[in-house]
């Protein structure tokens, strides 16, 4: 039913659906329908439900709202506000202002979009599509100075390929670079052990591993960000770089390193450098190349898991 709504709401048996299982069907996050669509069919529910209501709204008396209780900015106006009684004041104001005010901040009333036409579009243990869309408006600086528009819709223009994960891979510079070098616009992410922090970067150009001491990439489109956890997204840190000749640093022993983020394995003086199956063990994040510090300490941690994904046009 969440797969294929138009099946239900578009059968000649929809009318009889209980009023339980039309709330239950319309509150689930993977239902594959615009909202603008859902608020139709309730609506025309709700009327045959009614039948002495006429389609009109301007014709309805308090009482005839009082029954009926149980979008871009146009849809608002046209579908939603017409029916302004059926919603308490407080909510109305708050759905006017989020469509209207991409910087004003929703609160926990206004729910996020739905899980819509999800499938193939990433793999990840890490993040989920909330996420993935404002990274994608991050890639196109779409609405970047709109602080909250991602609430209002899915922008997944890409789809993901998992190219490593940490977890399945392994943890060495060697795997990274034998799986991702050469390999143009990838996104790292990187959770943080202990504790929910998610950190990443985007670079639009390639990874490398030149011989010697190793070199720094240059770009003028690349960020690095961070998120308090996979759920707890809606402040986050997104940091364009300002150095455009230190974007990335490439190195044998070196993980996908953006200036500001550094992951690489660190020898000791014993030790011999040509190994390449040692597993990463210096990773922080330090203010240098990048417009704003991504994490509020530039102490040392773990990581969780990894995962870099190479990012492709999306086929619908």
């Amino acid at each position: 039913m969440a797969k294929s709504p138009e099946k239900v709401f578009k059968s000649l048996d929809f009318i009889s659906l209980p009023e339980e299982s039309l709330v239950s069907l319309i509150k689930r996050d993977d239902l594959q329908m615009k909202e603008v669509e859902v608020w139709d069919h309730v609506l025309k529910w709700g009327l045959e439900k009614n039948p002495t209501l006429l389609p009109d709204p301007t014709t309805w008396s308090d009482d005839d709202f009082k029954m009926m209780t149980f979008l871009s900015s146009d849809e608002l106006v046209q579908k939603i506000r017409p029916y302004k009684k059926l919603l308490n004041d407080q909510l109305y104001e708050e759905l006017i202002y989020s469509y209207l005010d991409s910087n004003s901040k929703p609160n926990d009333n206004i729910l996020l979009p739905r899980y819509r036409n999800i499938d193939g579009i990433i793999d990840s243990k890490i993040v989920n599509l909330n996420i993935v869309s404002l990274v994608s408006r991050w890639i196109d600086k779409i609405d970047i100075k709109s602080k909250y528009t991602y609430t209002r819709e899915f922008y997944l223009p890409y789809k993901f390929k998992l190219l490593l994960r940490g977890s399945r891979n392994g943890f060495t510079p060697e795997s990274f670079h034998e799986l991702c070098d050469n390999k143009p616009c990838t996104l790292t992410l990187i959770k943080v052990k202990g504790t929910e922090e998610i950190i990443g970067g985007y670079n639009p150009t390639i990874w490398k591993s030149p011989g010697g001491y190793g070199e720094y990439g240059k770009t003028k489109d690349s960020f690095i960000f961070s998120f308090k956890s996979k759920d707890n997204f809606k402040d986050p840190i997104l940091s364009y770089v300002k150095n455009y000749d230190q974007a990335f640093f490439y190195g044998s022993s070196y993980g996908p390193t953006f200036d500001d983020l550094d992951i690489y394995v660190e020898y000791e003086d014993d030790e011999d450098e040509d190994d390449k199956h040692k597993n990463y063990n210096f990773i922080r994040c330090v203010q240098r190349s990048y417009e704003k510090k991504i994490r509020d300490t530039e102490d040392e941690f773990l990581i969780d898991d990894y995962e870099v994904f190479q990012i492709l046009e999306r086929d619908y």
